[in-house]
């Protein structure tokens, strides 16, 4: 089970705010979906226009952590008119609960969006239990004293 700590990204964020880290030009986050599908979780992050080779993922000691980066244009010519986009290293850890498998955890980037798959660990599924019928049961038969 995957544990989420929404604290995690407030103290995150306020940290951000009162040291004055970054600028309005570097990413502050990584948005995110995360929901379940039958036995495994589904992480989808956004991360467009990164580089593919820059997008890491990585499990260490139950913390999953995605990280990738985007370069920021560097040609002396440009004359900019407009520059919105975001660019630098983006970082998100998340915290893997018990009867996750860190060893199946597979990971694909395509159009701009990170998909990594989280099964869970065998033991951990849901499974059915058979029930043993008495069919061979025997009666025990008592005498009656009298």
């Amino acid at each position: 089970m995957l544990r989420f700590d929404p604290f995690s990204d407030l103290d995150a964020l306020t940290r951000g705010l009162l040291t004055g880290a970054g600028s309005s030009r570097t990413p502050r986050f990584m948005p995110m979906d995360l929901c379940k599908i039958d036995d495994h979780y589904v992480l989808t992050a956004d991360l467009p226009g990164v580089d593919p080779g820059s997008v890491d993922v990585s499990v260490d000691n139950g913390t999953l952590t995605i990280s990738a980066h985007r370069t920021a244009r560097s040609e002396e010519s440009v004359q900019w008119l407009a520059n919105e986009r975001f660019f630098g290293s983006y970082r998100r850890q998340l915290s893997l609960g018990e009867g996750i498998d860190p060893s199946a955890i597979s990971a694909t980037y395509e159009n701009g969006v990170l998909t990594v798959t989280i099964p869970l660990a065998e033991q951990a599924k849901p499974r059915r239990i058979e029930v043993a019928h008495g069919a061979d049961r025997k009666s025990i038969e008592t005498k009656s004293a009298g």
